[in-house]
C-alpha cells in the first residue's frame, strides 16, 4: 500500500514583505522544502476571493481565485508593475487592512499598464483566451463585482431591485457601463490563474499533490447564489429562509450558525446536478485531490431558520446522499476526494455513504484522548487503512496548546500513550500520526513548528482575529525539513 505524507499551510501563511503570502518566491521556496522533506503532499483551505471577515470558507465564487495572493514579484517579472515598495507591512501575520488595498491598488496599476500594450502582446492575446476558456462562471462574477464595487460593497440583497432581480434590460445596461470593471476583474482572475498554474506545475515538477477544499455551502453575498438563486433557499427578496451550521458540539455550546444559504436539493436533481458537477470540476483544474468540507451534510444536515441568532434552534434534514455522488462520478471518474466527517455523533449513515464510494474519512490525533483506550481516533482503533491522519485541523489549536489546556487526567493519558515528555508533544503526536496505518498523514506547520496558541489559524464561530498566521523567514530551514524527512523515511511515507 502507498503511503504518503504532508503539511498544512494556507498560501496566505507564507512569508513574504507585502503583507500577506502570495504566489510568487515564497510559494517554490515553499516547495523546495516539501521535496526536500519527502512530502508528497500539500494542503491548503478554499483559494476562493474572501469577503467580510476574510475566512476562505466564505468567498464571492465557487470558481474564482483570490487576487490577494497574486504576487507583486511576478507582476514586476511581466513588466505590468514596477518593483513594489511594500511600504513596512509587518511579516510575522496577515495585515488585511493594509494589505488588501495595497495590492487593490497595485493590481489597477497593472491593468492600465496592460491597456497600453497592442492587442497582439503575448499576455492579451493568453487574456482572451483565458476568458473564452472561463466563459461558464468570468462574465457573471465579473458583473457581480463590477456591480458590488458601484454598490459601495454591500450584500446584492442590498442592491437596487433591478440588479438585485436581475432584470435583463438593467444587467445589460449594467455589462456596457460597466466594461472597464468588469475587464479588470477579469483580469486579476487571469493573473491568478496563471500564477496558481506555475505553482501546480512546479509541484507536479516535484513530485507533490496538492489538496485543495470545497466548503459545502457558498456564501449567501457571492455570485453563485446571485445568478443561481433557484437553487438555493431564499426568499423573493433574496434573504435566506434557512441556512447552514452545526448544533452545539465540541467547538462551541450554541453550535456554529454559519448563515449559508441552504441549497434545494429537488432543484438540484432535476438537471442531475450539473452546478455540482461544474464546481467540482473547476476545483479539479486548480488541485490534484479534494477535501468536501462538511461531508456529513451530503447525507443530512442541520437546517436552521434564517432568523435566528444561535445554531440551537435546528433540526435535521436529509441530504442528496448517493445520488449527488453518483452523478460525480459518472461525470469525472472515480473521484479523488475526502470526506471531511468529524464532528459528534454522525451515525452510520454517513461511515456507509463514505465507505460506499471508497473516499477517505478523516482521524485527528488530537481527538483521541479524551474517552479512555476505546477512542475511533487512537491509532491502534483504526479500522482499515482509508484515512487520512491529521495531529490537527485549520480549526484546532496547535498541538501545544491544545496539550496545555486539556484536562490533568487527558494530560496524563497522552504522556502514557505516547511515552513523551511534555515539552516534546508535538512531536510526539506528529510521530503517531505517522505511524499511524493511514494511507495519508497530514499536520499544519505550526505543529512542525511546536508553535502554541499564537500559531492558532481559526477558532470556529468568532468572526475577527482569525486567517491571520504566517510564518516568518528561518523559520522553515533546511534543518527542519531534514527532521521531517527522515520522520517520513522511517514510516514509510516518503515522497
Amino acid at each position: 500500500m502507498d503511503r504518503h505524507a504532508g503539511i498544512l499551510l494556507h498560501p496566505t501563511s507564507l512569508p513574504g514583505p507585502y503583507g500577506i503570502g502570495d504566489l510568487g518566491p515564497a510559494a517554490h521556496d515553499w516547495l523546495d522544502f516539501l521535496a526536500r522533506a519527502g512530502c508528497g503532499l500539500w494542503q491548503v483551505l478554499p483559494l476562493g476571493p474572501t469577503g467580510y471577515g476574510d475566512s476562505p470558507y466564505q468567498t464571492f465564487s465557487a470558481n474564482a481565485g483570490n487576487p490577494n495572493l497574486i504576487s507583486p514579484e511576478a507582476l514586476a517579472a511581466d513588466g505590468l508593475v514596477d518593483p513594489a515598495d511594500p511600504s513596512g507591512m509587518p511579516d510575522g501575520h496577515v495585515d488585511y487592512g493594509r494589505a488588501i488595498p495595497w495590492k487593490q491598488e497595485l493590481l489597477a496599476a497593472a491593468y492600465e499598464e496592460l491597456l497600453t500594450w497592442e492587442r497582439d502582446h503575448p499576455l492579451r492575446v493568453a487574456f482572451e483566451r483565458f476568458k473564452r476558456s472561463q466563459a461558464n462562471w468570468i462574465g457573471e462574477f465579473a458583473t457581480f463585482m463590477a456591480l458590488k464595487e458601484a454598490n459601495n460593497l454591500v450584500s446584492w440583497v442590498e442592491w437596487p431591485t433591478e440588479y438585485r432581480d436581475r432584470d435583463p434590460d438593467a444587467i445589460a445596461e449594467a455589462v456596457k457601463d460597466l466594461a472597464n470593471a468588469r475587464d479588470r476583474i477579469a483580469f486579476e482572475q487571469f493573473l491568478f490563474f496563471r500564477q496558481w498554474a506555475l505553482v501546480r506545475s512546479a509541484a507536479g515538477d516535484r513530485g507533490i499533490r496538492i489538496i485543495g477544499d470545497i466548503p459545502i455551502f457558498v456564501a449567501h453575498d457571492s455570485a453563485d447564489v446571485w445568478a443561481n438563486r433557484s437553487l438555493f433557499s431564499i426568499d423573493a427578496d433574496g434573504r435566506p429562509t434557512v441556512v447552514a451550521g452545526v448544533p452545539p458540539d465540541y467547538f462551541s455550546d450554541t453550535g456554529q450558525l454559519w448563515g449559508n444559504p441552504l441549497y434545494r436539493w429537488a432543484e438540484h436533481r432535476r438537471d442531475a446536478y450539473r452546478w455540482w458537477i461544474n464546481r467540482v470540476q473547476a476545483i479539479l483544474g486548480l488541485v490534484d485531490i479534494v477535501r468536501l468540507d462538511h461531508f456529513r451534510g451530503f447525507y443530512d444536515y442541520w437546517e436552521i431558520p434564517g432568523d435566528a441568532e444561535t445554531a440551537v434552534d435546528g433540526r435535521w434534514r436529509r441530504g442528496p446522499a448517493g445520488g449527488l455522488l453518483r452523478a460525480l462520478r459518472s461525470e469525472l471518474g472515480e473521484l479523488p476526494l475526502i470526506a471531511e466527517d468529524l464532528g459528534g455523533d454522525m451515525g452510520p449513515g454517513v461511515a456507509r455513504l463514505r465507505t460506499r464510494f471508497g473516499l477517505p474519512g478523516m482521524k485527528v490525533t488530537q481527538f483521541a484522548f479524551g474517552s479512555g483506550p476505546g477512542h475511533e481516533f487512537l491509532p491502534h482503533n483504526y479500522e482499515g487503512t482509508n484515512w487520512v491522519a491529521y495531529t490537527g485541523t485549520h480549526d484546532n489549536d496547535t498541538v501545544q496548546a491544545w496539550f496545555a489546556g486539556a484536562s490533568e487526567a487527558e494530560r496524563e493519558y497522552v504522556l502514557r500513550y505516547t511515552a513523551a515528555a511534555a515539552e516534546d508533544i508535538h512531536w510526539a503526536l506528529l510521530r503517531l500520526t505517522w505511524a499511524s496505518i493511514a494511507r495519508m498523514a497530514v499536520a499544519p506547520l505550526q505543529d512542525f513548528l511546536g508553535l502554541g496558541a499564537e500559531g492558532r489559524m481559526n477558532v470556529p464561530s468568532v468572526l475577527g482575529g482569525n486567517w491571520q498566521w504566517r510564518f516568518e523567514e528561518g523559520m522553515v530551514d533546511g534543518a527542519l525539513a531534514d527532521v521531517i524527512r527522515t520522520l517520513n523515511e522511517t514510516y514509510a511515507r516518503l515522497g
